[in-house]
């Protein structure tokens, strides 16, 4: 657990296979001002993390931001039945056995809207994610959005792999094949874009890979050169 501003946190899980390459998994932890916990890509679930988490308040929103990102949200339902569930309907569609109290997108107020911004980042074909923006600790917050992996964490052929794709660090970008899928769509997700950049973010956090917390809209607006 490491603390990136007031009342906002980071967890590193253990990596998972995808596409050959160690996927690192990240969650982020924001407490709200009624105490309640907001749970953003929740990592897997074990007995000394739910201890570090009940120490922080009260799990009341679980977010599943698109649709890989949805691993072990049973294991977290199971242990905050209370707790409500929130994804894409991409998501929803893929995980049917799962209960979503409420789908994420453009039109919806949400219970942390004082607090938290969002925008659904579309204009793919084939996927779309939640991006979100917590105001005080000018943070924002993405899963494969932005993949900035370290050198560190691949051997040498998938340190190509990732370098090809465009998601090593430092100069870390949405994965080349979802790029690719914008090809008709980039004028909405130049809009999307737009507004991120509105907020003028300060820190940079990715499920996947270094965060960033210097120069952050310049790092923001290198990674999306494709699209600008």
């Amino acid at each position: 657990m490491r603390a990136i501003g007031e009342n906002i946190w980071i967890f590193d899980g253990k990596a998972v296979p995808f596409l050959t390459l160690p996927y690192s998994t990240r969650m982020t932890i924001v407490r709200l001002a009624d105490q309640s916990l907001w749970v953003h890509s929740p990592i897997e679930l074990n007995p000394d993390l739910k201890a570090s988490v009940d120490a922080l308040g009260t799990v009341k929103y679980l977010i599943a931001p698109n649709q890989l990102h949805h691993l072990f949200i049973s294991q977290w339902q199971d242990a905050y039945p209370e707790a409500f569930t929130y994804g894409t309907e991409g998501v929803r569609h893929k995980r049917q056995d799962l209960t979503f109290n409420t789908i994420l997108s453009a039109q919806v107020d949400y219970p942390w809207t004082d607090e938290l911004d969002n925008v659904l980042f579309t204009g793919s074909r084939v996927m779309e994610e939640c991006v979100f923006f917590h105001r005080s600790s000018e943070t924002l917050i993405v899963t494969d959005l932005i993949e900035n992996f370290s050198p560190k964490a691949f051997n040498v052929f998938q340190r190509f792999l990732a370098k090809l794709t465009g998601v090593l660090a430092p100069t870390g970008k949405m994965p080349l094949d979802w790029r690719l899928t914008f090809m008709t769509g980039k004028a909405t997700a130049r809009a999307h874009l737009k507004k991120i950049l509105s907020w003028h973010p300060q820190t940079i956090v990715m499920a996947h890979g270094l965060i960033v917390t210097e120069d952050a809209e310049t790092f923001l607006r290198r990674s999306f050169r494709w699209l600008l």
